[in-house]
């Protein structure tokens, strides 16, 4: 077998770039000087990305999916064997990591199931010297983490420059929450904690300066949590540096590290999911409510650090009067990002015991989503879909942090909210491609008109809002309200102008 090996997948967006591309690579051994990488998007011609693959000729295509690209990639094998039927197809990922697989892959010739740092490359090397497994799912043993090499060195220099630099120093989660897969992991795994730093020194000297950490437990580890901070801690600003975190554990040592970031370095992202008791625990969730709420206040009051705190529509016996309590105490909490997600069913959890008693429905497809349940009705679930869609571009954006909160004076923000989102989208018909202005001449009209407020009132927030960037004109329908009002601002510069904009 003439062994030309290529390495794909296809990203949500150009910005983003697959780790588990480069973990393949970095492992490939004597097989690396024959394996190279290209990366594709979701938005990209199916048969445009088949032509650039076979133009390389290559004997084998490995092919990460995961729940974003999953149809894509069944398209894409499907149209790689009609042309090229010799060329072989390997795929690995989360999406087809658990059996029965809920998208057609019948075509590919061989699937491994788990982590396949290492199983990718034995599987190749048997192909290549004639001793192909029978066996079209290959079940990966779960690798020693000491024996991954790592692959940071294989980001390129458009890498660098243009996109998000995923990295990791901890595989697994100790939890057991049913709605993730993280919940399958058998325990938590470090890699040497020198070794890593001596990585990030090494892109940091290649100019990185956007670091996404995809551990799911940041600082379940206070010792290799500390040393992480330390390093960014020792850098000059301008950076960016992403972290998930568990809610209820910062220890004092943790405290005093984020205490000492600079705004618009760090971010959090913390998963709440539910403030339902009840809800939590039966999804084996465990909230410690009291250290929850000294943290977050903590974080929110005594750091710069950006937070997004989750929360999740249609989790088993949460109704909206309780996930709006939830949302309503979560603001209560932070005046950062609140990402709300809708409820889905991940292959590989125990979600599914859930499906008789609660009567939970989801999509076939993906992100396969929940379509109903017996406290939340299809239209519902519609409603909500459209609820995060529009907080997103009013509250998480940052470009209404003034003016949006007047919509919630009696501090029930999930009620009024709610209201809103119903009428924009009776306004709109659809909650994409709003423009800026659009999206304020909106907030202004429902403000003046539906809940009564002052014109001069609402218009002198909006104009605070939107002028914060350099470079913005004053929308038409508020330039009869500018007269004489100071609407220019300086230019935010830096990676995160989002952060600024709720900070400003």
């Amino acid at each position: 077998m003439k062994n030309n090996i290529l390495l794909t997948t296809l990203n949500a967006r150009y910005t983003h770039s697959a780790i588990g591309l480069r973990y393949l690579y970095a492992n490939m051994q004597e097989l690396m000087p024959d394996t190279s990488i290209v990366e594709f998007t979701i938005n990209d011609n199916i048969q445009d990305i088949a032509e650039k693959i076979l133009t390389v000729k290559p004997t084998l295509v490995g092919l990460g999916v995961y729940i974003w690209n999953a149809e894509q990639c069944a398209d894409l094998v499907e149209t790689l064997k009609k042309i090229s039927p010799e060329t072989l197809i390997v795929l690995g990922g989360p999406e087809v990591s658990h059996s029965p697989l809920r998208v057609n892959f019948d075509a590919a010739d061989y699937i491994v199931q788990g982590e396949g740092d290492l199983a990718f490359y034995q599987l190749v090397k048997a192909i290549k010297s004639g001793l192909a497994p029978i066996e079209r799912i290959i079940q990966a043993p779960l690798p020693e983490i000491s024996e991954i090499k790592l692959p940071y060195d294989y980001y390129t220099d458009e890498d660098v420059s243009n996109r998000y630099i995923y990295v990791e120093a901890s595989r697994g989660c100790p939890f057991q929450c049913e709605f993730c897969l993280s919940s399958m992991d058998e325990k938590v795994r470090n890699f040497d904690i020198d070794i890593f730093l001596q990585a990030l020194g090494k892109l940091w000297q290649r100019g990185v300066r956007n670091f996404k950490f995809i551990d799911r437990t940041f600082n379940l580890n206070v010792n290799i949590a500390s040393r992480l901070l330390d390093f960014f801690l020792s850098k000059p600003t301008p950076y960016f540096v992403h972290f998930e975190v568990i809610p209820d554990h910062f220890p004092a040592a943790l405290k005093e590290r984020m205490t000492q970031f600079e705004p618009a370095t760090l971010q959090l992202e913390i998963g709440i999911q539910t403030l339902n008791l009840g809800v939590a625990k039966n999804i084996h969730r465990n909230l410690k409510m009291k250290k929850i709420e000294e943290n977050i206040h903590f974080l929110e009051h005594e750091t710069s650090a950006h937070m997004h705190l989750d929360l999740i529509v249609g989790l088993p016996g949460e109704d909206l009067a309780s996930f709006g309590r939830g949302l309503n105490q979560l603001w209560a909490m932070s005046a950062s990002e609140i990402q709300i997600g809708i409820l889905k069913k991940l292959a590989g959890t125990t979600l599914h015991r859930h499906d008789d008693l609660y009567g939970m429905v989801y999509a076939d497809k993906p992100p396969y989503d929940i379509l109903k349940n017996n406290v939340l009705s299809f239209i519902d679930i519609q409603n909500m879909k459209r609820f995060a869609r529009f907080w997103n571009l009013y509250y998480n954006s940052g470009n209404f942090k003034q003016s949006i909160v007047f919509l919630w004076s009696d501090g029930d923000v999930f009620q009024h909210f709610f209201a809103f989102s119903l009428w924009v989208y009776e306004q709109t018909n659809s909650t994409w491609k709003i423009s800026l202005e659009r999206l304020a001449q909106l907030l202004y009209i429902y403000r003046t008109q539906v809940q009564q407020a002052a014109e001069e009132d609402v218009a002198a927030l909006l104009l605070k809002d939107i002028m914060k960037l350099e470079g913005r004109k004053v929308p038409n329908f508020l330039k009869p309200f500018a007269k004489g009002l100071d609407v220019h601002r300086r230019l935010v510069k830096g990676h995160n102008k989002r952060q600024i904009r709720h900070l400003s």
